[in-house]
């Protein structure tokens, strides 16, 4: 892989994280654990490269992410579209999921990602915050997508390092 900067980028946000897919990977202790996503952004906040993250709180992956400083976001191609459904499916308190999944991990600076991925995004929390029913502006949001309570926390991340596969579109 090939490191970038991350405003070199080309790919569609929207096309990548509302349709493409996401993982998110992230330490705890000696374990890591991965999960799939298909919410959130990418831009500028505070002068620096951010994404923007949401996990729901019951998400095993979300307590990697609680008790890290980094995380790695990895676009995978469309040949891993079944793979994205299990890592989204299966809790990695059931099962090795990475190891079951024949993916390939590598590190960077002790953060793990898909060495498979097109795009590979080395990341580090910045903010992170439970969102808050009271400060919807719309009752569908509630009643749509949180009919058992279980409202994201939001993350953003410093993109720190962007690489990309010089034979995937970037």
């Amino acid at each position: 892989m090939k490191q970038i900067k991350p405003e070199e980028l080309t790919r569609n946000p929207f096309q990548m994280i509302g349709k493409d897919w996401l993982l998110l990977t992230a330490r705890k202790g000696e374990k890591i654990n991965t999960m799939t996503a298909s919410w959130g952004g990418v831009g500028i906040l505070w002068g620096r490269p951010v994404a923007y993250l949401f996990l729901r709180p019951q998400r095993y992956t979300k307590e990697f992410v609680d008790a890290g400083t980094h995380l790695s976001i990895s676009v995978m191609n469309e040949s891993c579209r079944k793979l994205l459904s299990y890592f989204g499916t299966v809790s990695g308190r059931d099962e090795d999921k990475i190891a079951k999944s024949g993916l390939a991990l590598a590190e960077e600076d002790g953060v793990p990602y898909f060495a498979d991925a097109e795009i590979a995004m080395i990341c580090r929390k910045l903010y992170a915050q439970p969102m808050d029913p009271r400060y919807t502006a719309e009752d569908w949001i509630d009643e749509k997508w949180y009919p058992d309570h279980d409202w994201h926390t939001m993350y953003v991340v410093e993109i720190e390092k962007t690489m990309v596969r010089s034979d995937s579109p970037q």
